[in-house]
């Protein structure tokens, strides 16, 4: 069955096939929904190899279920959900629906920074190494290789807590396709990124995936290949592999002589030679890493205004800091809101936006309003109303929405967005489950950048545990486009705004009585 004819396919009367966003050697990966979980978004890859008999399936079922146990042992390794085979006996697996840059990507028009080359390297090593330790399944002691570590099988996306994540993409996948007989000794792998002795046919073990390793490290600091043939046939490539000496790294890249050494000698001819696993190179790492950041700390000893990507990048992943959380003096909550200024980045505009404060009595979520000075406190007197809609696919957001509601003067608005794929979207959620309430800071239009008064709002206990729950739930979500999130949200909104203004009205008639 051709690519195109499979679009819009119900496949396994489960996954509604959307579009092909990928294709390779291996096979073609689709973005599919999961009609069973409600349309969450995942990526269905079908093997370029058929199963042409009962053996082959068998093989297959057992590496796709060990690729998934393996999955779910390392978060830099993509969580594999599904697998079967389709009417045609092509075998097919389905995975968590990633959305970030390859490594390919990153790098194709420059070096990384050495802070960002050992984080990501890092997080490479840590699903290396999980993979090549091995799971237990039935019983048996597995431990995988992946045979095909390049820059394109490595995914970098954003984290909502931890920054900058790695995500290995098709671990031992290579072998599913080299199940048959027919098969055993031809060759599956990246010419340019292979070991000699996987172009050799041998038995392959963790030191050919170390190999594979050393050529893309060495792209990911220098920019360029360590090695390049003649022609890029298969005998050029295995001439290069195994004749050819790496070139040696340029100077002017001021790489640590201990990194190029650790690099040069993972593309040894010999496994012997290579390092004899992946903690031996985490090791090497962690000792080197250091030398980096005391070269950085002398940098900007040097020079007062140095304001390096890779000291921004560093502050942002370390997650020690958070850009949209409001820093102010230990004191009561509500001292802490009287005491805070309007944000220099925001517009002096009549607008609303969400913040957590810290106070001495723990941590807070707030809403900050500018209104005009005269309709202050006339939303002071004014009943309150919050609700929370929640959106998971295609992309996990909540729109928490305030009206203060007065009988002359109407409602007053205050809808804005949680994105739960980041960490202040996260952060105010779940403050907000926890806590059971939030505070309201008023700014005058007309007046100074102090906040003038503060009103605080309750939250029902039903939609305190809803919101934990979403939290939770978008942990494991895909993440999409949020702006297609917020358009749906917005809509559902603007159909309820006159159901909750009966509701606001009915409540205040009855009081009134």
């Amino acid at each position: 069955m051709s690519a195109d004819s499979r679009h819009r396919r119900l496949l396994a009367n489960r996954y509604q096939l959307i579009e092909l966003i990928g294709s390779g050697a291996m096979g073609q990966v689709y973005r599919a929904e999961d009609k069973l979980l409600g349309g969450v978004t995942v990526a269905v890859k079908f093997l370029s190899q058929t199963l042409l008999n009962k053996r082959m399936r068998e093989r297959f079922e057992r590496e796709a279920t060990i690729s998934a146990l393996l999955g779910e042992k390392s978060i830099h390794i993509v969580r594999v959900r599904d697998y079967g085979v389709d009417e045609k006996e092509v075998p097919f697996y389905v995975m968590e629906f990633l959305q970030g840059e390859s490594m390919s990507e990153i790098i194709k028009y420059h070096p990384l920074p050495l802070s960002r080359f050992f984080n990501l390297t890092r997080q490479i090593c840590f699903g290396m190494e999980c993979a090549h330790k091995g799971i237990i399944f039935q019983g048996e002691m597995c431990p995988i290789i992946h045979r095909d570590i390049k820059p394109s099988n490595i995914l970098v996306i954003q984290d909502s807590g931890l920054g900058e994540l790695v995500k290995i993409l098709d671990f031992g996948i290579a072998k599913l396709i080299q199940s048959g007989e027919s098969q055993t000794q031809s060759f599956m792998g990246t010419l340019a990124y292979c070991s000699p002795e996987q172009m050799e046919g041998k038995e392959l073990d963790n030191r050919s995936d170390i190999y594979s390793l050393g050529i893309m490290m060495y792209e990911m600091v220098t920019g360029e290949m360590p090695l390049f043939p003649d022609n890029s046939s298969f005998g050029g490539w295995y001439e290069v592999h195994h004749y050819t000496e790496p070139r040696p790294i340029s100077p002017n890249l001021h790489i640590p002589q201990d990194l190029e050494e650790l690099i040069l000698r993972s593309l040894s001819k010999s496994p012997a030679d290579r390092p004899q696993s992946i903690g031996e190179i985490l090791q090497i790492l962690e000792r080197i890493e250091p030398q980096i950041k005391d070269n950085d700390s002398k940098k900007v000893n040097r020079n007062d205004n140095f304001t390096g990507k890779s000291d921004n990048y560093a502050t942002r992943v370390s997650g020690t800091l958070d850009p949209q959380s409001t820093c102010v003096t230990p004191a009561t909550a509500k001292e802490a809101c009287l005491q805070s200024l309007w944000p220099d980045d925001k517009p002096r505009q009549k607008i609303v936006f969400p913040r957590c404060l810290n106070a001495s009595d723990g941590s807070f979520a707030s809403l900050w309003v500018m209104l005009d000075q005269e309709d202050i406190p006339v939303r002071i007197a004014s009943i309150r109303y919050n609700q929370f809609l929640f959106l998971p696919t295609p992309h996990p957001m909540i729109l928490w929405i305030t009206v203060l509601f007065h009988r002359e003067a109407g409602p007053r608005w205050l809808p804005c967005y949680l994105d739960l794929k980041t960490s202040q979207g996260q952060r105010l959620a779940k403050t907000l489950g926890e806590t059971g309430q939030y505070w309201i800071l008023f700014f005058s239009l007309e007046g100074n950048d102090k906040c003038t008064n503060v009103i605080t709002a309750s939250i029902p206990a039903n939609q305190c545990q809803m919101l934990q729950q979403w939290v939770n739930d978008s942990q494991i979500a895909s993440a999409g486009k949020p702006q297609i999130s917020k358009r749906m949200l917005k809509r559902k909104f603007d159909e309820l705004k006159p159901k909750i203004l009966l509701k606001l009205e009915a409540g205040l008639a009855q009081s009134e009585r």
